[in-house]
């Protein structure tokens, strides 16, 4: 018997699976430029390109493992998983790699591990098994229990410092919160308590670097050589490309090394300032495409869990979309969070490709209820 029953592939999502390979590739064309350095005998190549490939390949290899098992059958190991993660977290400050001032990482020789990719996929299959037991709006206890799943781990990955994957965890189950619906007392309230503990966070829970971060995102003329550099030079990039962009392989700022982290979180810079105005607007409907594979997956899912599942897998591409695009573009502060399949990331493309064949694998098997 194959991995996958024929009778499943019929009921596969294949625009999904579709708009995922091309965005693939459109990142694998992307980042060889982004990876290139123009000297003056010729342009010279860094190894991400030729590493993405692999992961790449790693990642469809996770894919088609996460469409292969009943989905259901996660809710028997949520909580190993989430304990695991966790753990994990623990560990890093013990025996993580320290890179760019942060402890972010396991090594293991071979390859490097970031347990907070983990901390994405626990929290969003628990936190999915436990919205999915109650169809009720939920009040302030079950609000606390369930927010709990997030507030932990992300509170563990502020320690490292890494801001943006912490909020990314936290956003991802608010989402699904949202999704699955919370009582009028708690709407009221979280519009009194928001506001609030904002201070609070700026005073306890954020670097300076953090700060300033936010700083130069109000006032981004304030320190255009120091903080404003990394927004100052997106700008350019993308603005150069006016129309339709220099073509590949031509923008001057990323090859001429003047555009930072190029090839990771300003990713799309380059393809702005290589396709133009054009190529963006294709760009984002082609994530819009990709989102609304993964939305007709929840519309259509016929059980709760899967249904908040698939939800939470939206919720986490599109916060990734909106933020990164927004930071790149100078709307939103600057964080370290990538834009998925675009930017360079081993541990960031296997959870990709994992999160796309749990929604697949949901599409696949939702002729198994009765609604």
């Amino acid at each position: 018997m194959s991995l996958i029953d024929r009778r499943l592939l019929t009921h596969l999502n294949w625009g999904l699976l579709a708009s995922l390979i091309v965005l693939y590739a459109v990142g694998l064309i992307n980042l060889y430029s982004a990876c290139g350095t123009r000297l003056e005998d010729g342009l010279v190549l860094s190894p991400y390109y030729r590493r993405q490939i692999i992961w790449g390949c790693g990642g469809f290899v996770v894919m088609i493992g996460a469409m292969s098992f009943d989905y259901r059958r996660l809710t028997n190991i949520s909580h190993f998983l989430y304990g695991a993660a966790v753990l994990s977290l623990l560990m890093v400050p013990l025996v993580g790699k320290l890179a760019l001032g942060a402890r972010r990482w396991l090594d293991f020789g071979l390859f490097q591990f970031q347990p907070s990719e983990i901390a994405k996929v626990a929290v969003l299959i628990l936190g999915a098994q436990l919205l999915a037991k109650d169809s009720l709006p939920l009040g302030w206890g079950p609000l606390c229990q369930i927010f709990a799943v997030a507030a932990v781990p992300a509170g563990l990955i502020i320690l490292q410092p890494d801001l943006g994957t912490a909020l990314t965890i936290l956003f991802i189950l608010g989402g699904m919160i949202a999704f699955h619906g919370v009582t009028k007392n708690v709407i009221k309230g979280s519009l009194v308590i928001g506001p609030l503990l904002l201070p609070l966070c700026w005073m306890f829970m954020l670097h300076d670097y953090q700060k300033q971060r936010i700083m130069t995102f109000l006032d981004p003329g304030s320190d255009p050589l120091g903080a404003g550099y990394h927004i100052a030079q997106a700008k350019i990039a993308i603005g150069s490309g006016q129309m339709f962009g220099k073509g590949w392989l031509q923008g001057t700022q990323s090859l001429l090394r003047f555009l930072p982290e190029k090839h990771t979180d300003f990713a799309i810079a380059v393809f702005g300032e290589e396709w133009g105005f054009v190529g963006c607007i294709l760009l984002m409907i082609l994530f819009c495409t990709f989102l609304l594979g993964i939305f007709n997956t929840v519309r259509d899912a016929k059980d709760r869990f899967g249904s908040t599942l698939a939800a939470g897998v939206f919720i986490y591409f599109f916060w990734q979309i909106l933020i990164n695009t927004g930071m790149v573009l100078g709307l939103l502060p600057v964080v370290g969070i990538p834009l998925p399949f675009l930017s360079y990331g081993g541990s960031a493309t296997l959870l990709n490709f994992a999160l796309v064949g749990l929604v697949l694998n949901i599409s696949m098997r939702r002729f198994m209820f009765k609604g």
